[in-house]
């Protein structure tokens, strides 16, 4: 997995540990973590890119790759980062990671490559304008 060097994350969404997140170890099981990541990552979006219509728009992932770096057990205070890294003409970077809010401990690392969907048309489409702009603006993109 690429780390990148600029760890500034404007983003940052405090998250529920529920009953059910915590598997008989004790511990906030592994697939969890992807169901936080797509919760941050909506409500990135949602904050960014306003006025979006998700009934003809749809953000798809492509890869994602996540590390795990220590265990979360219930009763812990986290939060997810969500920024974005990379932009291209229909694709983009996320870099996401959960924290511990207490510690600032990077508890699970996750990068993925999604694409923007034109929901109508059943095809990719480029980022709309006003989309890179807002994008490039809140996460410092060049």
């Amino acid at each position: 997995m690429t780390e990148e060097n600029n760890n500034t994350f404007r983003h940052v969404m405090p998250l529920q540990i529920r009953f059910n997140d915590v598997d008989k170890f004790g511990h906030v099981n592994n697939t969890i973590f992807f169901q936080f990541y797509d919760t941050a990552k909506t409500d990135y979006f949602a904050s960014v890119c306003k006025g979006v219509d998700w009934e003809r728009v749809a953000i798809v992932v492509v890869k994602i790759e996540a590390e795990f770096l220590a265990q979360i057990k219930a009763g812990s205070h986290i939060a997810a980062r969500t920024r974005v890294f990379k932009m291209g003409h229909k694709s983009f970077h996320l870099e996401q990671d959960v924290i511990d809010t207490d510690t600032q401990e990077v508890k699970c690392r996750c990068m993925s490559v999604m694409v923007l969907y034109d929901l109508v048309h059943q095809q990719t489409m480029p980022f709309p304008d006003e989309w890179r702009q807002a994008i490039s603006e809140y996460d410092g993109l060049e």
